[in-house]
């Protein structure tokens, strides 16, 4: 990789986005993030010295237009973090709002899509894609039909990309329970605090992108246990 690496990280105001923007930026990256709170975002990244943020919906095509022109001509990373959980507490599917159900699929498929397509004919051989998904896309926890299975889609996309596109390495990533807004959100009323931080997850994306393994679907916490 000649000269300072370029990737785009979504929703990096604050959980494993911001906590991975930051180890990214610590390591020389250059990076184009956001999320949909500027003011959030300003702060979240004011002391990151490599990284420009763009606020934005990235259900907006105008604004992954932004994040990727923001990039330049190579890319060499495409995080796909943002996402959204729906409803809180999650419906039974039978009372499942379809109207909901459809943003939720805008936010957490189609969005991720939409960017990689901008972003394909700039990146070069062995770039990576890291599409964060959740165990709650490949086990049926009762509630989770929304969100899981827009999860499951994404999963689907990432493997057929890894199909289509040899020459990159696309990962579907479950970076495990973490103690995060969406996560309390997910478990109204709960207590959370025995969940990891988001930055535990942190070195298994890293041994992602910084290694060469090959594309496919992986555990954070696994990557991070072998590569120690």
């Amino acid at each position: 990789m000649l000269g300072m690496p370029v990737g785009i990280v979504t929703g990096a105001s604050r959980g494993l986005g911001l906590a991975l923007a930051r180890a990214l930026d610590e390591r020389g990256w250059r990076l184009v993030v956001d999320a949909r709170g500027a003011h959030a975002l300003r702060d979240a990244t004011a002391g990151l010295t490599g990284v420009t943020a763009i606020a934005g919906d990235v259900a907006d095509p105008e604004h992954r237009r932004a994040l990727v022109d923001a990039a330049g001509d190579r890319i060499d990373l495409v995080v796909n973090n943002a996402g959204v959980l729906g409803p809180s507490p999650q419906p039974a599917l039978a009372d499942y709002p379809l109207d909901t159900l459809r943003e939720v699929y805008e936010a957490n498929v189609l969005a991720p899509l939409g960017l990689l397509q901008l972003t394909l004919p700039r990146m070069p051989d062995g770039a990576a894609v890291l599409d964060i998904t959740s165990d709650a896309g490949v086990e049926p926890y009762e509630g989770w039909g929304g969100y899981g299975s827009s999860k499951a889609a994404l999963e689907q996309l990432s493997a057929v990309l890894a199909a289509e596109r040899p020459g990159l390495r696309v990962y579907w990533v479950d970076p495990g329970d973490m103690r995060t807004q969406m996560h309390q959100d997910a478990f109204p009323g709960e207590d959370i605090s025995d969940r990891p931080p988001p930055e535990d997850s942190v070195p298994g994306l890293l041994g992602l992108i910084e290694g060469s393994l090959p594309s496919g679907r992986y555990r954070a916490s696994e990557v991070a246990e072998v590569a120690r």
